[in-house]
């Protein structure tokens, strides 16, 4: 009698980490235009901030029609008919459209200067840009029978994720003007601690649970992923940077930028740590 090996593939593919992070920082983007209504010191940022959240909004869409089977599918979340409003995916969908149009609407009257409708659509479109980081936590968060996913933390988790890799993308375009480097600086700061923290309760509770999620906690802390994860995700992208930012050379231009860029490392390892430690398992069973 012969052998067989059975190989089961993964249904969500790495391009879904990429989603995750163009799809967070294009919200934490919008949020910072949205501020700067309201907080002098994020008044430059008004218009490049938010051009850049369009365009990652743009490609966020496309990495999600690219990854799809038959691309043309994306047109069911046109249809009120078609949709299954008792899924996360539904109402994510409902989301994206919206922002995308709430987002089209600013950029219109910003160009016509006229400010109480921008105020107004601004406020609309930070509460629809709320929304996307929490929907994609929620589509991880209700399957459960997957470790690491099937947790409360989730959507809190990649709403921390989306803010501190907003504030690191936000602190490049800010240049040299102090003052918002230091409110960019305390953002970073207080979102990677948020971060860290419920990093460290993910790591508790899948550690301590049951055959699949110890067997996921050491596929996740050992291996190539165990690299990405560990290494670069909480010690290098996220342990490294806060330390940083809370000594004296995380004051200064050079450190916030350098505590930046570690950050936004991290935030794209840990979320293709946390997308691909959740199916890991079933690869080998």
């Amino acid at each position: 009698m012969g052998d067989f090996n059975i190989f089961h593939h993964m249904p969500w593919s790495s391009t879904y980490s990429i989603y995750f992070f163009t799809i967070g920082i294009s919200a934490a983007l919008f949020f910072m235009s949205t501020l700067s209504w309201y907080r002098e010191e994020f008044k430059t940022l008004r218009s490049s901030a938010f051009y850049l959240s369009f365009v990652l909004l743009a490609v966020s869409g496309v990495l999600l029609i690219a990854d799809l089977s038959k691309p043309a599918r994306f047109l069911n979340i046109l249809n009120p008919a078609y949709l299954n409003f008792s899924s996360p995916l539904a109402w994510g969908g409902l989301n994206l459209l919206s922002f995308g149009a709430v987002s089209v609407a600013y950029f219109f009257t910003m160009r016509k200067n006229n400010e109480a409708m921008s105020r107004k659509l601004a406020v609309l479109g930070s509460l629809l840009a709320l929304g996307l980081p929490i929907y994609t936590g929620f589509d991880l968060t209700v399957h459960q029978n997957r470790p690491v996913w099937n947790t409360p933390l989730m959507p809190v988790l990649f709403v921390a994720l989306s803010l501190v890799s907003g504030a690191a993308v936000a602190s490049f375009l800010a240049g040299k003007q102090e003052k918002l480097l230091v409110m960019l600086r305390q953002i970073m700061l207080w979102s990677g601690g948020a971060v860290a923290a419920m990093l460290i309760s993910l790591l508790g509770t899948t550690a301590y649970g049951g055959t699949g999620q110890e067997l996921t906690f050491m596929f996740m802390t050992s291996g190539t992923l165990g690299m990405i994860f560990i290494g670069v995700g909480i010690l290098l992208g996220t342990a490294a940077p806060i330390l940083l930012l809370l000594a004296p050379f995380g004051r200064q231009q050079s450190g916030v930028m350098l505590a930046a860029l570690l950050l936004l490392v991290g935030g794209m390892a840990l979320r293709y740590s946390i997308l691909i430690g959740g199916q890991i398992v079933q690869t080998y069973f």
